[in-house]
Protein backbone atom coordinates (compact mmCIF):
# COMPACT_ATOMS: atom_id res chain seq x y z
CA UNK A 1 0.00 0.00 0.00
CA UNK A 2 1.53 3.19 -1.47
CA UNK A 3 2.26 6.10 1.35
CA UNK A 4 -0.83 8.44 -0.36
CA UNK A 5 -3.21 5.20 -0.13
CA UNK A 6 -2.38 5.22 3.85
CA UNK A 7 -2.92 8.96 4.35
CA UNK A 8 -6.51 9.72 6.14
CA UNK A 9 -8.16 11.71 3.74
CA UNK A 10 -10.17 14.69 5.12
CA UNK A 11 -13.99 12.71 4.62
CA UNK A 12 -12.64 10.04 6.50
CA UNK A 13 -11.78 12.68 9.44
CA UNK A 14 -15.15 14.45 8.81
CA UNK A 15 -16.88 11.00 9.30
CA UNK A 16 -15.01 10.88 12.30
CA UNK A 17 -16.28 14.07 13.65
CA UNK A 18 -19.94 13.17 12.62
CA UNK A 19 -20.25 10.36 14.20
CA UNK A 20 -19.30 11.76 17.57
CA UNK A 21 -21.89 14.55 16.64
CA UNK A 22 -24.46 11.89 16.24
CA UNK A 23 -23.54 10.24 19.09
CA UNK A 24 -24.13 13.96 21.02
CA UNK A 25 -26.85 14.49 19.47
CA UNK A 26 -28.56 11.04 20.72
CA UNK A 27 -27.25 11.75 24.03
CA UNK A 28 -28.53 15.48 23.78
CA UNK A 29 -31.57 14.76 22.07
CA UNK A 30 -31.32 18.22 20.44
CA UNK A 31 -29.48 17.92 17.19
CA UNK A 32 -29.49 22.04 17.19
CA UNK A 33 -27.30 22.07 20.31
CA UNK A 34 -25.10 19.51 18.03
CA UNK A 35 -24.73 21.51 15.44
CA UNK A 36 -24.19 25.01 17.43
CA UNK A 37 -21.73 23.42 19.16
CA UNK A 38 -20.02 21.60 16.28
CA UNK A 39 -19.94 25.23 14.58
CA UNK A 40 -18.21 26.74 17.59
CA UNK A 41 -16.10 24.32 17.50
CA UNK A 42 -15.10 24.69 13.67
CA UNK A 43 -14.89 28.34 14.16
CA UNK A 44 -12.45 28.22 17.43
CA UNK A 45 -10.10 25.48 16.03
CA UNK A 46 -9.68 27.23 12.50
CA UNK A 47 -9.06 30.40 14.24
CA UNK A 48 -6.51 28.47 16.12
CA UNK A 49 -5.18 26.99 12.22
CA UNK A 50 -5.40 30.81 11.01
CA UNK A 51 -2.95 32.31 14.05
CA UNK A 52 -0.71 29.31 13.42
CA UNK A 53 -0.26 29.77 9.65
CA UNK A 54 -0.07 33.61 10.09
CA UNK A 55 2.94 35.87 10.38
CA UNK A 56 0.09 38.85 11.18
CA UNK A 57 -2.91 37.31 11.81
CA UNK A 58 -4.18 41.08 12.71
CA UNK A 59 -3.36 42.41 9.22
CA UNK A 60 -4.58 39.08 7.79
CA UNK A 61 -7.87 38.62 9.47
CA UNK A 62 -9.94 39.76 6.53
CA UNK A 63 -7.93 37.64 4.14
CA UNK A 64 -8.37 34.99 6.88
CA UNK A 65 -12.20 35.76 7.32
CA UNK A 66 -12.96 35.59 3.80
CA UNK A 67 -10.80 32.38 2.72
CA UNK A 68 -12.95 30.34 5.43
CA UNK A 69 -16.05 32.04 4.99
CA UNK A 70 -15.72 30.88 1.62
CA UNK A 71 -14.56 27.18 2.47
CA UNK A 72 -16.98 26.61 4.26
CA UNK A 73 -19.66 27.82 2.03
CA UNK A 74 -18.65 25.60 -0.80
CA UNK A 75 -18.17 22.91 1.97
CA UNK A 76 -22.11 23.77 2.92
CA UNK A 77 -23.63 24.34 -0.64
CA UNK A 78 -22.77 20.68 -2.03
CA UNK A 79 -24.03 19.05 1.09
CA UNK A 80 -27.58 20.54 1.00
CA UNK A 81 -27.55 19.59 -2.58
CA UNK A 82 -26.82 16.18 -1.55
CA UNK A 83 -29.64 16.61 0.89
CA UNK A 84 -31.54 17.80 -2.15
CA UNK A 85 -31.15 14.82 -4.03
CA UNK A 86 -31.05 12.22 -1.10
CA UNK A 87 -33.28 13.31 1.32
CA UNK A 88 -33.04 11.77 5.10
CA UNK A 89 -35.37 9.14 4.96
CA UNK A 90 -37.01 10.30 8.46
CA UNK A 91 -38.15 13.39 8.67
CA UNK A 92 -37.91 14.96 11.88
CA UNK A 93 -39.65 17.91 13.50
CA UNK A 94 -37.57 21.46 13.06
CA UNK A 95 -36.04 21.91 16.33
CA UNK A 96 -37.12 23.80 18.94
CA UNK A 97 -33.94 26.03 20.10
CA UNK A 98 -33.87 29.60 19.67
CA UNK A 99 -29.89 29.21 19.72
CA UNK A 100 -30.28 28.69 16.16
CA UNK A 101 -32.76 29.53 13.16
CA UNK A 102 -35.20 27.30 11.87
CA UNK A 103 -35.65 27.02 8.46
CA UNK A 104 -39.41 26.26 7.43
CA UNK A 105 -39.23 27.27 3.61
Amino acid sequence: MSEQQKETTIFQLADKFIALANELSAEEQDIAKVGTALRFAAARFNAFEAALKSADLKAEKANALEWFTKEYKDMLNDNLDDHIDNPPSAQQEPAKDDAVQVFNG
